[in-house]
């Protein structure tokens, strides 16, 4: 994009087809370098600060596939916090079942961490919104798990998807944060470290 003063290649550290289509969306063109990490976490570290370091763990693993020197590498990672812990992605149905009912006329939070990895620096950043979900009953969650949207989402759903038309009743924050890239802040940032 030529409001950046500098030319550079974006390089998106996931294989999300929804942080892929955001960024093109903002204006990149993103080079894919889907990273496969083993996405365990220390049991000490505060729940809110899971997605940043998961991310900056993401970004530094697919900088070892090389970065030059007009390289910047973005890596994000979300969770989806209710009850006191992260809700994942759902191993099968039952569990997409589980998660869903624990969603259900419940509010929870949507933190996704980002991190912009060049040869001069990095920055870790993250954005929290709180989702607020009517209540969902077994045909409802039935329906949307028989789509089989829940299986590549944290906490089994997907905000752009039949769910999140019909059955998100309020949110506080950013909305593109909820489909796991906070686009506003990843766009300041990314004019921050190219100035």
């Amino acid at each position: 994009m030529d409001i950046f003063k500098k030319p550079f290649t974006l390089i998106l550290a996931s294989a999300s087809p929804r942080r892929k289509q955001l960024l093109e969306e903002m204006g990149f063109s993103p080079v894919l370098r889907p990273t496969h990490i083993d996405e365990s976490y220390p049991d000490q570290l505060p729940l809110a600060e899971v997605a940043p370091w998961l991310a900056r763990k993401k970004a530094h693993a697919a900088s070892r596939k090389g970065l030059k020197k007009n390289h910047i590498i973005l890596a994000a990672d979300s969770t989806v916090i209710a009850h006191g812990r992260i809700f994942e992605k759902p191993k099968d149905p039952q569990d997409a079942k589980a998660i869903l009912r624990k969603l259900s006329d419940n509010t929870h939070e949507v933190i996704t961490g980002v991190c912009l990895l060049s040869p001069t620096g990095e920055e870790v950043f993250s954005q929290r919104t709180e989702v607020r979900f009517a209540p969902l009953d077994e045909q409802e969650i039935e329906k949307y798990i028989a789509t089989q949207a829940p299986f590549d989402k944290a906490g089994a759903y997907g905000i752009q998807d039949w769910i999140g038309l019909c059955k998100v009743q309020e949110i506080r924050g950013s909305y593109t944060n909820v489909m796991g890239l906070p686009t506003a802040l990843t766009y300041e940032m990314l004019k921050k470290m190219l100035r």
